[in-house]
């Protein structure tokens, strides 16, 4: 259930700001993107408070609910209540008595952040980096050739937020031939990752049939993420992290970054590797 306040939300707002060029000044207005905390809110308890960009909500608390594994599947949740305030949101999740439960047990306090993933994390054992191994779809052998590149060239095109602030994140979900077919966008990247998740999950879209496609460096939460969701490939415009390459080497995942239209860098091959 989807308050429609929220499809009102355009994820950026006006500001009064002064231009200097050349040594001269003017007033202008200028386009920034918007970033609120959201409160995701599990069965009537509040679990955690993220800065994001307000809008595509309830995908982005599907996404994360399953990204972070408080859920399992899609099913597991029942209902989902938006509320936006004027500068703050919260997101209602009503999840399945078990995903409650083991929630509880393993409840711990986590910081929103744009940035770094692990602020408000308690302990190191709480990291959890023991990726899932995604299975072998055959994507990797179905991957046509220039699909990166296929996808650097067309992610720019889709992302109009980012036109319109310059300082946001596009996740964007392709197809075995590099077609970019979702892109959501935010002012963090493991919340625009969320968010993609999320509606590739309300959409029943087979995650095991295409990569995603960050314009972001590759940081081990995204790695992590994709893990979780049996994505096979994540696809990188810049650098990655050492954490990163190992989760993705762990996870059997084909891990590539600096993707351009003229090439790229792989730094962990994922199944294809494994069956060469």
């Amino acid at each position: 259930m989807l308050n429609e306040t929220d499809t009102e939300k355009s994820g950026w707002c006006e500001r009064s700001v002064v231009r200097h060029r050349g040594g001269a000044s003017e007033p202008a207005i200028d386009s920034v993107a918007e970033e609120w905390p959201v409160a995701l809110v599990f069965n009537g308890i509040s679990h955690a408070v993220m800065m994001t960009t307000p809008r595509d909500l309830e995908a982005f608390a599907v996404g994360f609910a399953l990204t972070e594994g408080i859920v399992e599947r899609g099913h597991d949740i029942q209902d989902i209540e938006v509320q936006i305030g004027d500068d703050s949101a919260a997101v209602h999740l009503t999840i399945v008595q078990q995903a409650f439960v083991s929630l509880k047990d393993k409840r711990r306090a986590l910081a929103g952040r744009t940035g770094c993933g692990v602020c408000g994390i308690e302990s190191i054992e709480l990291l959890d980096l023991a990726p899932e191994v995604v299975g072998d779809h055959g994507l990797l052998r179905a991957l046509a050739p220039d699909a990166v590149q296929q996808a650097a060239h067309q992610l720019p095109a889709h992302q109009t937020l980012m036109r319109s602030t310059g300082g946001v994140h596009a996740a964007a979900w392709c197809d075995a031939q590099g077609t970019v077919r979702f892109v959501f966008e935010d002012v963090g990247r493991h919340n625009a990752l969320d968010k993609l998740i999320g509606h590739l999950v309300l959409q029943r879209e087979d995650l095991s049939q295409g990569f995603v496609f960050m314009s972001s460096r590759a940081s081990y939460e995204l790695v992590r993420k994709a893990a979780r969701m049996d994505i096979a490939m994540l696809a990188t415009i810049s650098a990655p992290s050492s954490l990163a390459i190992r989760i993705a080497e762990k996870a059997a995942i084909r891990l590539v970054s600096f993707c351009r239209e003229q090439g790229y860098v792989e730094y962990a091959a994922g199944h294809a590797e494994r069956s060469a």
